[in-house]
């Protein structure tokens, strides 16, 4: 299959519209991790990302007749801005459709392209159904964002110039999977001119497209997708892109949240440039190769595939607070120490020297006091053990919240403290799309007569909302606030059980 590829990323008309984008050698990233890494920088295309490739490649192959009925796709960013620009290139109209939460920065860029825009749904799936539909409406032909010949050949065009720009030695080269219509084009190219190099694709490890669809030897619909790497939030992986990856991939890396704001971070340290999450996965999974690889020999020349820096000003709060705990350059603690004098002291004399990211003191009753604390690291995770062990040798009872999500979103932020006159609370974490109305849809509900006894929400700057709820609920009401919560169907959690909350903010 991958033979009949090579001749046509060879033959794809990419280059009306894009760059030959610079291979750059990253200097203080190599020098950490002592590989030579290098970045292919797709983020410099005119519209920031490698999707103007496909698109156009996709458009200019179509017949005139096709052509001049128009174009349609379905996206909420980069897709979109590849196939606004090439029909304006190419005289076609072009229809996108974008959910309703799609940043006005976004929708301002598309329409500034010459596209028109149709605002549908919460959600991409919402916008590719409706997309679809008007597909048989007006006589439209369809532009896949990943799953067509022409849109895969006109990625891999990014591989061809690799690999002409590094005619040295390369171990492997490390490319974000969304639908895989980069890393199918690429490797198809890579694996019939130089078989030699690793395809190694990376994946947010709250949207496992590929890494699943591999492990199970089909394609999976996953039931949920993260949200912060939105540049790759595919439920499934293409049916033409999983046939040529199941072939020539030879690994898929899952990277945290935290890790891809760490390479973000590293990202800017070397090129002074801001990556998207989805950009930044490359990076992130190199570093990550690495440490699961300790005993290997180390590989002496890898690649990155900076795929695109379309990122909302907003969202870099939410990079930077994230970045040093993905670095293992912080560590959060919740401790209980008792409400005696020279016990704070003694608390602080453990932690040392070290700086402190964040202090917290709250008192909670006659005997003890709670602190939520962060802790510079330069040793990483055997550095945060050892503080842990230091504090619980002495008596102090510690709750590492390095990994707890609810804490790293909400409970740091909050005020107040425990409510012990709030009854029966219950808490959850819920995402709300962010659109008009959306809050208030949610608060409406609840008029039937439960209470809320806390709520917290910060915006991040992205597509959707992170929200925290506290609700007073007698003993005969839970199911019908389960029910409720399914007729809502906002994505949620129960985080009553949460050892932040519970030690910061219960009612108890």
């Amino acid at each position: 299959m991958s033979r009949s590829y090579l001749e046509k990323i060879l033959r794809a008309r990419v280059y009306d519209v894009a760059r030959e984008t610079p291979l750059d050698f990253a200097p203080r990233l190599s020098g950490r991790l002592g590989v030579s890494v290098w970045l292919k920088r797709e983020d410099m295309q005119s519209v920031f990302s490698f999707k103007l490739r496909g698109a156009y490649n996709k458009i200019y192959n179509l017949p005139e007749k096709k052509k001049q009925q128009g174009v349609i796709a379905a996206s909420a960013g980069n897709h979109a801005q590849g196939v606004a620009l090439a029909g304006k290139r190419l005289g076609v109209p072009a229809l996108i459709v974008m959910p309703t939460t799609t940043p006005p920065i976004k929708v301002q860029t598309v329409r500034n392209l010459g596209a028109k825009i149709v605002l549908h749904g919460d959600s991409y799936d919402d916008a590719y159904e409706h997309a679809r539909a008007l597909v048989k409406e007006k006589g439209l032909t369809f532009v896949h964002p990943f799953d067509d010949p022409d849109v895969i050949a006109g990625q891999g065009t990014v591989a061809m110039e690799v690999l002409r720009q590094h005619e040295d030695p390369i171990d492997a080269i490390f490319i974000p999977v969304g639908g895989g219509g980069l890393i199918a084009g690429m490797a198809a190219y890579i694996k019939r001119v130089r078989p030699e190099i690793r395809i190694i694709g990376v994946e947010p490890e709250d949207t496992p497209t590929l890494h699943d669809a591999l492990k199970a030897g089909r394609r999976v619909n996953l039931k949920r997708v993260g949200l912060f790497a939105d540049g790759v939030a595919v439920r499934q992986i293409g049916k033409e892109t999983f046939k040529l990856a199941k072939e020539l991939v030879d690994e898929v890396v899952l990277v945290t949240t935290d890790e891809i704001c760490a390479a973000i971070k590293d990202i800017y340290d070397d090129t002074r440039s801001v990556a998207e999450p989805a950009g930044a996965l490359g990076v992130a999974g190199i570093k990550k190769y690495l440490q699961q690889h300790k005993t290997r020999k180390k590989p002496a020349n890898v690649i990155s595939i900076l795929s695109g820096a379309n990122i909302n000003f907003d969202r870099l709060r939410h990079v930077s607070e994230r970045a040093e705990l993905g670095e293992q350059r912080e560590a959060l603690f919740a401790v209980e120490i008792p409400e005696r004098p020279g016990s704070f002291l003694s608390f602080c004399r453990l932690l040392g020297k070290r700086n402190i990211t964040e202090f917290n003191y709250r008192y909670h009753d006659d005997t003890r006091a709670h602190v939520f604390c962060g802790v510079e690291l330069s040793g990483g995770n055997d550095e945060r053990v050892g503080i842990i062990e230091r504090l619980q040798a002495k008596g102090f009872y510690v709750t590492d919240l390095t990994d707890n999500e609810t804490a790293k979103l909400h409970i740091r932020y909050m005020v107040g403290g425990h409510a012990p006159q709030v009854k029966n609370e219950r808490l959850y974490r819920f995402v709300f799309p962010e659109r008009p109305g959306a809050l208030l849809d949610f608060l409406s509900g609840l008029s039937r007569g439960w209470n809320i006894s806390l709520f917290h929400y910060r915006n991040h700057g992205a597509a959707y909302g992170r929200v925290l709820v506290g609700v007073q609920l007698n003993k005969g009401e839970a199911g019908e606030f389960r029910d409720y919560l399914k007729e809502l169907g906002y994505r949620h959690h129960e985080e009553t059980d949460n050892p932040a909350y519970r030690l910061f903010a219960s009612a108890g």
